[in-house]
Order: structure tokens, then C-alpha cells, then sequence
């Protein structure tokens, strides 16, 4: 072997060792059946110890536990496809059948949330993501009319509900959105397009709007892109061809689970939110992973009296980082970076704060890297989170 050619193959050595140990997925991990039998299952959630799915043409969601197994846990469901919970730990259903968004009540009556737009009815909402404000993002494909030319709006929007109820179109560019995510930070958003397998990527602005339309990635392969998620770390789970395909924030594709049906849509389940689970044809699979997922969609981590503190993004950072934390009524909130010696070595008061969701940056420029806490302290909480400053 030639001088060039040993330095290339030593080049290509060292980046694969670099993608395999960026990749949240154990050495010798496989997805596993965990239920199946189903007709088309879709839109997995964790919800009160058990795990949620829509099974669409059954017009059926399913309640699925290890002690248990499955079984019905709401019929019909308005052949609802994905799932999630809101900021109060209520079941989100978009409903095929229904052509709406609509919310589950405790007395099993549901609210309808969104149902026209513009005074023309919505397709058929498809998949939806929640943010830290209550927000929902959704996607609205035809996939779920008879005859899809029958289309009242003539084209397949991105939504968000916002908290008050008020609906806005915030793209109509896509030939079929599907999946659909927030980053931890919530700066970014990502849709894919199901049949053309890319997943493009948006700027979120402070007044919500969705700005900066790039290609994040284009997948290869035999099959469709579809639901997708995030973790705390900022990597994107989505389904594609073959399996669940996982990319670093910079679009960089670092793993692929392997599922041999066809991947519909995926979420993160057990009580330490580190298992994903994956809804595939008619089965139901399950992969235990190095990462775990966001907090955006679970009510739990709001801690006791109201107060949230939330996990920083991106974590690890270089050289700021944003910590999002949530209060019941307004107080006095400050925070201190620890090093791992305990050493204080940075306070930040950030004021008077009113009740509801907030945010404060850390800039790390003159700190070495390495482990950091960061302490949060209001009146009646204290709370701390790890960071890692990297170089």
C-alpha cells in the first residue's frame, strides 16, 4: 500500500471510530418484538407506566405494558394516527378519520383542537410534536382521505396551536410532511417529507414563525421517511428505510437500527426514558439506548409546586448553552456554575421573574472543558443540572 493510500485508509479508519463512538446505541444491541398482530400500528407514547399506539385502520389505541401485554385502551379512536401528551400529561390524538387534532379529557370525552383552517377543513393531521410552552407543532398530509385530490386546502400544511388555541399555518412548501420535531432548544424545527425521504430543517423565531427552509438530509433506499424524534443531546430519530436511521444535529448520520418491517414512527418510553420504542407494520419493537429522550412531551419532570428545571441544549456545548427552567408564580430566580471541584465559577441573577417558562444562557469562552453543575435556586426550589463544556 502506497504512503497516500495508508494515510486515506488511517483517515477513514479514525472517522468511522469517531461516527460509531458519537452513536447512542450499545455494541450489539438488536431491536426486539415486544407485541404484535396488529393491523397498522403508529404514534407510540409513554403514558402513566405503559406505552400507547394507534392501530389506524383498527380505529383503536392500544395500552401495552410488559406485565400485561396489550390491550384497548380507547375504541374508537377516529382512526387516530400520532400521539403524544401535552404540558398536563393528557392524551393528543391525530385523528385521521376525525381530520382534526383533539385532546382526551379525564371522562373520555375529547376536545376537539383544531379542525379547519382558513374555513377549509384539514386533511387528515398526521403526526405532532409538543413544546415547553404548550404549543402543538403538526403535520396534515392526505394520507388519510379516500381520494386525496379531495383536498379542501389543496395543499399539506405545517401547524402550530398555539397555548390560546389559535391556529397558524407555518408552511405549505412540502409534498407530503409527516414526522415532525422540535430540537431540546426549540430553536429548530424538523419535518420530513415522507415519499421523497428528506428531512428538512427550519429556523423557529421568537414570534413562532418558520423561517430558513434547508435540506438537513436526504435518506437512501426502498421506503418512506415518516414519525421522528429527538434526544437531550439534540440527535434525530427517524424512521426510513430499513429501520430508525439517527443523525447528530449537524445532519451527520451516525447509526441505523435495523427493524425488518416498515419503520411508521417512533418515541422514547420507560420511566427513565431511555428505551425507544418502535411502531413497525404491525408490531411493536423495543431498543435499549445511550441516550435518552427529551422532556418536552413529559408532564413528570415538572418538579414538585410547579417548578421546572430543565436539561441544557446542546449538552455537550462549546462554548454557550441554554438552560430552560419553569416557574408557578413570579420570584427571585438565580443561578451558580459549579466546576467539578465544587469551585463557584459563575453567578447569574436573572431578576424577578413572572410565572410560566424562561430561559438564560451560559457562556463558557473563558472555562476550561470539562464537567460543570449548574445550580437553580428560587424561592422554595433548588434544583441542579450536569453540563459538559467541550473544546
Amino acid at each position: 500500500m502506497s504512503h497516500r493510500n495508508l494515510i486515506r485508509a488511517l483517515v477513514l479508519f479514525m472517522a468511522a471510530g469517531m461516527v460509531a463512538a458519537q452513536s447512542p446505541v450499545p455494541a450489539g444491541s438488536e431491536a426486539e418484538k415486544v407485541a404484535e398482530g396488529f393491523q397498522f400500528v403508529e404514534g407510540p407514547v409513554w403514558m402513566n407506566g405503559a406505552l400507547l399506539f394507534s392501530d389506524i385502520p383498527a380505529n383503536k389505541v392500544y395500552q401495552w405494558t410488559e406485565e400485561s401485554g396489550e390491550s384497548v385502551f380507547l375504541s374508537p379512536s377516529g382512526n387516530s394516527n400520532g400521539l403524544c401528551l401535552d404540558r398536563q400529561g393528557r392524551l393528543l390524538l391525530a385523528q385521521h378519520g376525525n381530520r382534526r387534532v383533539a385532546r382526551l379529557e379525564e371522562g373520555g370525552t375529547q376536545t376537539a383542537l383544531a379542525t379547519h383552517y382558513d374555513g377549509k377543513r384539514l386533511n387528515s393531521p398526521n403526526d405532532m410534536t409538543v413544546a415547553l410552552d404548550g404549543s402543538i407543532y403538526f403535520t396534515d398530509p392526505p394520507y388519510g382521505l379516500s381520494n386525496p385530490s379531495s383536498s379542501e386546502l389543496g395543499y399539506s400544511g405545517i401547524y402550530r396551536i398555539a397555548p390560546d388555541g389559535t391556529l397558524t399555518l407555518l408552511d405549505k412548501t412540502l409534498y407530503r410532511p409527516n414526522g415532525i420535531a422540535l430540537s431540546p432548544d426549540e430553536k429548530k424545527l424538523y419535518v420530513n417529507d415522507s415519499e421523497s425521504r428528506k428531512i428538512y430543517r427550519w429556523d423557529m423565531q421568537a414570534d413562532f414563525t418558520a423561517v430558513n427552509r434547508t435540506l438537513f438530509y436526504s435518506m437512501t433506499g426502498s421506503g418512506a421517511a415518516d414519525g421522528m424524534k429527538v434526544d437531550t443531546e439534540g440527535r434525530l430519530y427517524s424512521s426510513g428505510p430499513g429501520g430508525v436511521w439517527i443523525f447528530a444535529p449537524d445532519g451527520t448520520l451516525l447509526d441505523k437500527i435495523p427493524v425488518p418491517e416498515s419503520v411508521t414512527n417512533c418515541n422514547w418510553g420507560d420511566e427513565d426514558r431511555k428505551a425507544l420504542y418502535i411502531t413497525a407494520g404491525g408490531s411493536v419493537y423495543r431498543i435499549r439506548l445511550d441516550a435518552a429522550g427529551t422532556a418536552v412531551n413529559k408532564p413528570g419532570t415538572r418538579l414538585p409546586g410547579g417548578f421546572g428545571l430543565y436539561p441544557n441544549y446542546p449538552n455537550p456545548f462549546n462554548p454557550v448553552t441554554r438552560i430552560s427552567y419553569e416557574l408557578p408564580s413570579p420570584g427571585t430566580v438565580q443561578f451558580r456554575i459549579f466546576d467539578v471541584s465544587g469551585r463557584l465559577v459563575s453567578f447569574m441573577d436573572a431578576g424577578i421573574r413572572n410565572e410560566g417558562l424562561h430561559f438564560i444562557e451560559w457562556d463558557g469562552k473563558d472555562r476550561p472543558a470539562g464537567q460543570y453543575a449548574c445550580r437553580m435556586d428560587a424561592p422554595g426550589f433548588s434544583g441542579t443540572i450536569k453540563m459538559t463544556l467541550v473544546r
